[in-house]
């Protein structure tokens, strides 16, 4: 079976984001777990609703995509036609994205502190193993 030359969709955006924005990230979660080291299973169910609540990276970059493409569609109607261009940028950054796993707004999500679905599921699955929500499989 051949093998793609992109990396593994779970891993698009930690490869083309910093490493030590990555590091940062990492180390939010693991104070966050520690943190809940010993909470309440009724703190820890709160947590992780908040969790299924947070926007990921995708999700982000999808709204922040289609508001400045609607914007610069009603500025093309009201103004200058140039205003277009905004939206071919727009195609072109979710394009690169799709291909690559990146493009220059995912910089300044990740600066902002947006992480993947993956990250979010990593502190999530990590507060349901100190819930005791798998001591049954073992």
């Amino acid at each position: 079976m051949p093998t793609s030359p992109l990396p593994p969709e779970t891993d698009r955006v930690r490869l083309h984001t910093h490493p030590e924005i990555n590091k940062r990230i990492d180390a939010d979660i693991d104070w966050t777990i520690q943190r809940y080291n010993g909470a309440s299973p009724e703190e820890i169910t709160q947590r992780i609703d908040e969790l299924d609540r947070e926007w990921d990276i995708e999700r982000a970059l999808e709204t922040n995509a289609a508001t400045v493409a609607l914007l610069s569609l009603m500025l093309s109607r009201t103004g200058s036609r140039k205003w277009m261009w905004l939206s071919t940028g727009v195609a072109a950054f979710l394009l690169q994205h799709a291909i690559q796993g990146w493009c220059p707004p995912i910089s300044i999500f990740r600066r902002l502190g947006i992480r993947t679905q993956g990250e979010i599921d990593r502190e999530k699955y990590s507060l349901k193993v100190l819930r005791g929500d798998f001591e049954k499989l073992a």
